[in-house]
Order: C-alpha cells, then structure tokens, then sequence
C-alpha cells in the first residue's frame, strides 16, 4: 500500500486551514485501506464534534451510486436500452432524438426556464419540468452537466418499476449490498448538517438540493445519505464483484469507456465523469462530485479508490477555496496513486 502522503497531508489541510469544518476520507487499494475522520460535525449555531459513521448528505453521489444502477439493471433486464428515444416513457418531452444515452451523458440540451421553481409542490414542479423544458440546439454536441438528465432517467425507472425511484434505488441497491445505514429518510442526530439557509434554517437530515427537497421520493439526482462506511462497501462491489452480481459485468466494464454519441474523446461514461489515470496506459478511472463537498475516485483496473466526504456548504455555500483545493487534492491523489 502506497502512503499517500500529499494526498493525506491535503485532506488535513483541508480541516486545519478552514476549508471545511471536518472531513471523513478513505483510500483504498485492494483489501487494504487508510481512513481518517477529522475536525467537527457543525460550527453554528454551536460546534459539534465529528463522529465516525455520521451521515453525509451525498448529494449528486445519488446519481451514481442510486439512479445509475438501477438504469443498469433495467439495461440488462431488456426493459431499455442506452439507445431508446426517452418519449417511450415520458413523451411530454416531444422530441424522439433524445435518448437515454443522452441522459446519462449530460448531452440531453435539454434546457428552459422554470419561475419560482424551487417555491413549487412536488406535482407542480414535475408536471413543469416535463412540459415546460425543451432541448436546445447542442444535443449530441456539448456536454453540459445538469441534474434534469438523471431526474429523467429516474422518472423512467419508475415508469417501468411502478414505483419512486429513490424506493427503487434502496430495495434495488442499497438493501443488496447491505449498505444498511444509507436511507433517503435519515435521523437528523445522526447526520452533518449542510448550509443555514433564510427559509429553511439549518438544514440537517433533509437534502441540501433544492429540486430533491421539492421532488422527494421521486429525485434521483440527490436526496441520498449515506455513510463512509457505506461508500467503501459500494466502491468495492463495484470495482470487484459487479455490484455482488447486481449488474452483468459487461454493463460494469462501460462506465469505464467514454459513452457520448459525439466522435472523438469526450471523457463520460454513465453518470460519471472519466479521467485518465497516471500510469502508462493510460487508462480511464471514473469521478464524481457532490455539491455539499463530496466526491469519489475509482479505478478498476488498478482496484483503488478515494472517497472523500465533507460539509464544505456549512454553514454557507460560498465556499471557491474548497473547489481550488479539491481540484488539487484530486490531482495530487491520481499521481500518487499511480506512482
């Protein structure tokens, strides 16, 4: 196991130099792991110490770890197929170019406008996302990451499984690979609190994400929280086992191959974003980020990873030193894993 010394030298100075108010990381290599929580839960209204095996709100983490698999799934089953127009399933859209690919690979252009969009209900706010938004002039040639794609993709699933996604997500997933402590409906006690908004106060056990905390059951873009502990039995499954055998192995090998519909290297697989690892192949190894400060790093071929979790949002979201730091803390880590 390599030390990771930068790597970890970072992740403290993340703490220690104020970037976040604490910070639970862990890297792997194979069955051998380093792990570390340091620094506290909350800073306002009173400081509260950080606990290992609190709750993270995840963020876009769902996307990937939730909505991903399940589409994977439904892949493998034939119900769909990367290719398949997505008016098949919510043809308020009204526009058969766009396809489930498109979704995944946030290259969709589907865009627009919606007033007062996070003051509406549930229903409201569905029924406007459906008939209100309309695709643009770079589908299938611009990636433009945006959460519409995978809260998409999530109404699919629950078209063809007649059930919430986030429902499907827990008993198609999360129950499986017995990351028992994962919920969509945590205790408030047990989790880190994100930002201290005007209109919600601080928030705490329910999902930063505006769209997710309107959508609720239905959101697969974020509502997820989950554990560090958590985090590393997914990583694993996914990186070993295929999902404990959850997704056939040939779905698994293409999150690690670029998968947009335009010509050349565009660097998205399925929900994750690919970069290429340090070594002399080059070969690809997939991120993601969520926006309350978390983010993981895997890599198959090698059997390594990085899962990182923060609060960087508490108690404001205006925070441009945790995503400089995070940019070269992820640097960092890829050339030491690789050394």
């Amino acid at each position: 196991m390599r030390e990771y010394q930068n790597t970890i030298q970072s992740l403290n100075a993340m703490v220690d130099d104020g970037i976040v108010p604490g910070i639970s990381w862990a890297i792997f290599e194979g069955k051998t792991t380093l792990k570390n929580v340091a620094g506290l839960a909350q800073l306002q209204p009173k400081k509260e110490p950080l606990i290992d095996g609190m709750l993270y709100d995840v963020a876009s983490l769902t996307k990937v770890v939730g909505t991903v698999p399940v589409i994977m799934q439904l892949k493998d089953a034939g119900l769909l197929d990367w290719d398949d127009p997505v008016v098949n399933w919510l043809p308020e859209l009204n526009d058969d170019r766009v396809t489930i690919r498109n979704l995944l690979t946030h290259t969709s252009s589907i865009e627009g406008y919606i007033p007062h969009r996070d003051e509406l209900p549930a229903a409201e706010l569905t029924k406007e996302m459906l008939n209100t938004l309309r695709v643009g002039p770079n589908l299938n040639k611009q990636i433009r990451y945006a959460d519409v794609g995978l809260i998409y993709a999530g109404w699919i699933a629950e078209k063809i499984l007649g059930e919430p996604i986030q429902k499907a997500i827990t008993e198609r997933i999360l129950r499986p690979l017995q990351m028992n402590d994962t919920t969509f409906f945590p205790d408030p006690a047990k989790c880190v609190p994100t930002e201290i908004k005007k209109e919600r106060g601080l928030i705490r056990g329910q999902t930063h994400d505006p769209k997710g905390y309107v959508l609720g059951e239905h959101c697969g873009s974020a509502g997820m929280f989950a554990t560090l502990d958590d985090l590393l039995k997914f990583s694993h499954a996914l990186l070993e086992t295929n999902l404990d055998g959850l997704v056939e192995p040939a779905t698994i090998n293409s999150l690690f191959y670029d998968q947009t519909p335009m010509n050349g290297e565009h660097l998205r697989s399925f929900g994750w974003k690919l970069f290429h690892s340090r070594s002399c192949d080059h070969h690809f190894v997939i991120s993601h980020t969520g926006y309350t400060g978390t983010w993981m790093v895997l890599d198959k071929q090698t059997d390594q990873g990085m899962i990182v979790l923060s609060n960087r949002v508490h108690p404001s979201a205006d925070n441009q030193a945790f995503l400089d730091a995070r940019d070269r803390l992820f640097a960092t880590y890829l050339n030491e894993k690789d050394q």
